[in-house]
């Protein structure tokens, strides 16, 4: 069945899904070493772990945007989709930035500290979410593959 093949040897795929998922929202919590966890015990699991810690990763991406879009319809209901208020220079320089680069933002979703955010931030601002979905799967896949594969050369 589906678990069984999800429940793999120590660490298993569920676990690296729930770690990279959960990872991937507003909590402090980094999901490197599961995956490299399971990819050093069983190595041929290289690519289903990255797919699964991607997927976990990106799913977990999507919901910070949900938030993000919620909470923008919640103040809008709060204060009146009028009330417009005003920012510091270098808050409204980022969303300025991010306003320009659009869903293409999401592909730096993978960094530390501002990833999460960046994720709430682009549902805030109403960003189509397909794309964004799309461009955080990227980052999120490439920063997988390189790191476990860095981690792998190194120890």
């Amino acid at each position: 069945t589906l678990l069984d093949w999800l429940a793999l040897p120590e660490v298993g795929l569920s676990t690296v899904f729930v770690v990279s998922l959960v990872s991937a929202t507003l909590l402090p919590m980094g999901s490197e070493p599961a995956v490299f966890g399971l990819v050093s015990l069983n190595p041929d699991l290289f690519w289903p772990t990255i797919a699964v810690a991607t997927l976990g990763n990106t799913l977990g991406g999507m919901i910070c945007w949900y938030m993000g879009l919620g909470a923008h319809g919640l103040v809008d209901r709060a204060r009146g989709a009028a009330h417009n208020p005003a920012h510091s220079q270098a808050h409204s320089r980022a969303l300025r930035w991010l306003e320009k680069l659009g869903a293409k933002a999401c592909l730096l979703s993978w960094l530390p500290v501002v990833g999460d955010p960046l994720c709430a931030v682009a549902g805030w601002l109403r960003m189509p979410a397909l794309p964004c979905m799309a461009y955080m799967a990227v980052g999120k896949f490439l920063r997988y593959v390189v790191m476990t594969s860095l981690l792998m050369w190194v120890f």
